[in-house]
């Protein structure tokens, strides 16, 4: 089910970040959204690796070093789930595969650095893995329903997780 993405993959790979972006309500994205992001973006500097199921791309993930060099043990992620795959459990599987992966490359944490505080499922899912609230952003998310709401940075050590 699982597997590293390849250059053949950024078609369907776009098409589901235009998807999930044009949701409005978890990532910052509103234009811009074209192969350049995919190549600058997720295979730039990040592992990343995709869900499929029947030739169909139904989620995938991203990590790599939140920050350059003294900060580089401290990993990042951005995870996407397409809308007909959502609440199966795919999207813990992929946090799951994810933490492990950054965990075998030698990241000593995972921390996310914008989770909106409307996205309820993906608090949830990241609380069920130890992931802890340290800190809150007011207003850093232009929502397209509920306007300006917050956002958490969120942190991980993994040298416990396993």
């Amino acid at each position: 089910m699982f597997r590293p993405a390849t250059k053949e993959d950024a078609g369907a790979m776009l098409a589901l970040l235009r998807s999930v972006a044009a949701e409005g309500d978890t990532l910052p994205f509103t234009s811009g959204i074209d192969e350049d992001l995919i190549d600058t973006q997720w295979f730039g500097a990040f592992a990343c690796v995709l869900a499929y199921r029947d030739h169909h791309l139904l989620g995938m993930y991203r990590y790599g070093a939140n920050m350059p060099g003294r900060g580089a043990h401290v990993a990042t992620a951005t995870f996407l789930v397409a809308q007909q795959a959502r609440g199966q459990g795919l999207g813990r599987k992929l946090v799951q595969h994810c933490l492990q992966a950054a965990k075998a490359s030698g990241f000593r944490a995972m921390q996310f650095n914008q989770v909106v505080a409307t996205n309820l499922a993906a608090l949830a899912l990241y609380r069920s893995f130890g992931f802890k609230k340290v800190g809150r952003i007011p207003e850093a998310f232009a929502h397209p329903q509920r306007g300006y709401v917050a956002a958490y940075v969120m942190y991980l050590d993994l040298c416990g997780f396993d």
